[in-house]
This record gives C-alpha cells, structure tokens and sequence, in this order.
C-alpha cells in the first residue's frame, strides 16, 4: 500500500468530494427518497472514504468506489435503526416540496421508479442515469453480472407494466 503524505491527502479528498459531490447527492436521494437522510448518507460515505482513502488504487475506480460505500452507508442504515410504528394517518402528513421537473409525464415516471422494489430500482437508476456498466453495477452491488442483466430486464418490464397502467386508468377518467 502506497502511503500518502497529509497535503497530497487532502487534496486527492477534495478533488473526490468536488468531483462526485453532485453524484453521490443524486443517488443517496434516489435510495433514500429524502433529502437529509440523502445527505447524512453522503456524510457518512466521505467520512468512510476519507479513513480508506489509502485503500484507492486508481483514481479511475473513485466513482465506483464511492458509490459502493454509499450503499454500504444505507444499508448500515438500516442495521442501526429502529423502525416505531404509528398510528398517524399517511393523509395528515405535509406533502414534501420538490424543486424537481413537474411535467405531467416526468412525474408518472418518477412514480412509478419509485413503486419499483429497490432489487430493480438501484441497477437501473445507476445505468440509465449515470452510464454504469453491467460490470461496473454488478460490482458496485456485490452482484453476478447475470444477476444484474436479469434485475435489470425485469425492472425495464416492470416499470412498462406500471407506466401502461397508469395511463389506462388515467384514460378510462377522462
């Protein structure tokens, strides 16, 4: 392992944190569906990273790399946490505010990604939003690349079937 004197460090970490920052934001929100746990979660991810960072070989693999403890970080997440179940009605509770693209078709889309299981989800938000690789998600994932091929031609067939849906019963409304 190849030691790094404490300014190189730093700056391989900042040049991470300003090359990623965006990404790893994006995808903790796309995993978590809410934006402070998204943003404890990247946290976390550049806290793990900073103590590992040794453990990078190829600035090539960082995006990779980064990602993977991201998912680590959520699914710590849910090791530590405690789920309390309420009584509060789901009706009563204020509507989040989104700054995202409201137009009719992009918010039927962002719908029905979310109505899919997380198994298919996370592939597919990681190759059709961010260009990963069969190879690189099965990676990221801890996955057999067939494993992923099929999660993947699954939540393509699932997400067809919601969005067909939807517009049929939107159809037979009007």
């Amino acid at each position: 392992m190849v030691t790094v004197t404490k300014p190189e460090k730093h700056k391989k970490f900042e040049n991470l944190v300003n090359a990623y920052s965006g990404w790893l934001h994006r995808y903790a929100y796309w995993i978590s569906g809410n934006r402070t746990i998204a943003d404890d979660l990247v946290q976390e991810t550049y806290l793990r990273a900073w103590r590992f960072l040794d453990s990078l070989k190829e600035e090539s693999a960082a995006k990779s790399w980064l990602t993977t403890i991201l998912r680590r970080e959520n699914a710590r997440r849910f090791e530590r946490k405690q789920f309390e179940y309420s009584d509060v009605e789901l009706d009563s509770l204020p509507a989040t505010q989104s700054d995202f693209d409201a137009r009719p078709e992009v918010t039927a889309l962002r719908i029905a990604l979310k109505k899919l299981p997380a198994t298919y989800r996370e592939p597919l938000i990681l190759q059709v939003l961010e260009g990963y690789t069969l190879e690189d998600i099965a990676e990221i994932m801890s996955l057999p690349r067939n494993t992923v091929a099929t999660r993947l031609h699954r939540a393509r067939q699932k997400l067809k079937h919601q969005l067909e849906n939807d517009e049929r019963i939107s159809n037979e409304l009007s």
